[in-house]
């Protein structure tokens, strides 16, 4: 590996590996290409924007002619692909975007990515592509079964993955990461949206009883799974990135209320979302025979991100306008409305 486009790495998670392999292997180059859309932010790329080894480009990875300019100009071997929508909530809503990018996409960069004889593809998904698990883990075998338009957009992509390496022998690696979290992540997600309402003092919309169960895994635990998995990842293989952290949504909501020092009584149970799943699970053990390991409790991550929200207001508080207050009152007014109608 040379010249490695990172797509959609202006996100929350590609950004976090677009970082983190400036840093830790000089010997590449890191090309991160992203249509930023409202989840894209430069902002999550200063760190590295200095950097002789890092160029940003503005595509759509279903975009082919931006993809094959961008191929042919970096003299590109291989491709990380995050490039995802990726907010179940807004796949509800609407999952046009969400099968342009994730499924459509998918596959115009993995047909030009055959045609410029890329040494390897490796395609990030997610644990979600299993459904709701009820119990047990897992594991990479298993069948599919997407309960959201996401989800079913996710798979789809996936497929087309696999399809390409037994129609056509690419090289491809599929990582599929439970609930990631982290500083950086848009705050439309439950962490940062539950700590940057809770610092101003604002309900924190709960689903249902809030007892789903996520499996939570710190995001840079996530990207060093994902470079083990690019270095010594099996060709056709997928590869689980899991915390092994299960939590209750709820749980989740009071530990972070207590780092912050907010009260519990800004947790508001409001009408729960259509298609909810109940669990996720995943076995990670095919990873760590690779040489992976987790580096971080959940403790340890909460901690972590609470501090950096705290500590960066200047990064979500200009996100949290216009298009973001928009979808916000899409999403949560009338559940929010109803959720005061039925207190006591």
């Amino acid at each position: 590996m040379k010249n490695i486009l990172v797509s959609g790495g202006a996100g929350f998670i590609g950004s976090a590996f677009a970082r983190y392999m400036v840093a830790r292997y000089p010997q590449y180059r890191i090309i991160v290409f992203d249509k930023l859309t409202y989840a894209g932010n430069l902002d999550n790329l200063l760190p590295i924007s200095d950097e002789a080894q890092y160029r940003f480009v503005r595509g759509d990875i279903a975009d082919r002619a931006a993809v094959k300019a961008a191929f042919q100009e970096f003299e590109i071997d291989t491709v990380v692909n995050f490039a995802a929508e990726s907010h179940v909530d807004r796949s509800i809503l609407s999952a046009d975007a969400f099968l342009h990018t994730d499924t459509v996409g998918v596959y115009i960069l993995l047909d030009e990515g055959r045609a410029h004889g890329l040494e390897c593809f490796l395609h990030v998904s997610t644990d979600e592509v299993y459904g709701d698990v009820h119990e047990g883990y897992s594991v990479e075998g298993d069948g599919f079964a997407p309960n959201s338009p996401y989800a079913a957009s996710k798979a789809g992509g996936e497929l087309m993955v696999r399809a390409y390496h037994v129609t056509h022998g690419m090289n491809t690696v599929i990582t599929r990461g439970s609930n990631t979290y982290g500083p950086y992540q848009y705050p439309e997600k439950l962490l940062p949206f539950f700590i940057t309402e809770a610092m101003d003092d604002r309900p924190l919309p709960v689903y249902g009883d809030g007892r789903q169960i996520r499996d939570w895994l710190y995001v840079e635990d996530h990207v060093t799974g994902i470079d083990v998995a690019l270095h010594y990842g099996k060709a056709g293989e997928a590869y689980n990135i899991a915390g092994e952290d299960l939590r209750h949504n709820i749980d989740v909501t009071h530990d972070l209320l207590g780092k912050l020092g907010k009260p519990e009584t800004l947790i508001r149970h409001v009408p729960d979302r259509e298609g909810h799943d109940r669990r996720y699970a995943m076995d990670a053990s095919k990873l760590r025979a690779l040489g992976w390991t987790r580096g971080h409790t959940f403790e340890q991550g909460l901690e972590d991100t609470v501090r950096w929200y705290a500590d960066n207001t200047w990064w979500w508080r200009k996100i949290k306008t216009g298009e973001y207050l928009e979808y916000y009152q899409r999403q949560y007014a009338a559940r929010l409305a109803a959720a005061e109608q039925s207190r006591p």
